[in-house]
């Protein structure tokens, strides 16, 4: 059995989403998610860790995150990471991992389309 590159998270949306449609006319969004992790610290006081990932969609997915994500937007999605470089503007090679997203559920209300 071979490993494979999976993601599931739960969180909320945490700035606005990006959409651009790139030459081609192949769509991408980009947004932030925010997960939060509960723990206790060594005197048993409860602690909440927030992470946060940058999120990309594509095509049909980046179309549905158009139209229903919003800040605050609750979700789970599922998806895989994705590292990349680029060259910086001071001239140094800048990595980043982000996930791309393949499915996105929305949990709670559905928002107002946009």
């Amino acid at each position: 059995m071979g490993l494979k590159n999976k993601v599931q998270l739960i969180g909320n949306v945490g700035q606005e989403p990006t959409y651009t449609e790139l030459d081609g006319g192949k769509k991408v969004a980009r947004f932030s998610l925010a997960t939060n992790e509960d723990y206790k610290d060594k005197d048993g006081n409860k602690k909440t860790e927030t992470n946060w990932h940058t999120v990309v969609a594509w095509g049909k997915t980046a179309e549905f995150v158009l139209t229903y994500l919003k800040i605050g937007t609750n979700l789970a999605l599922e998806g895989k990471l994705k590292s990349r470089s680029y060259p910086g503007e001071d001239g140094n090679t800048r990595y980043v991992t982000e996930v791309e997203a393949k499915e996105i559920l929305l949990l709670g209300k559905k928002p107002e389309e946009n």
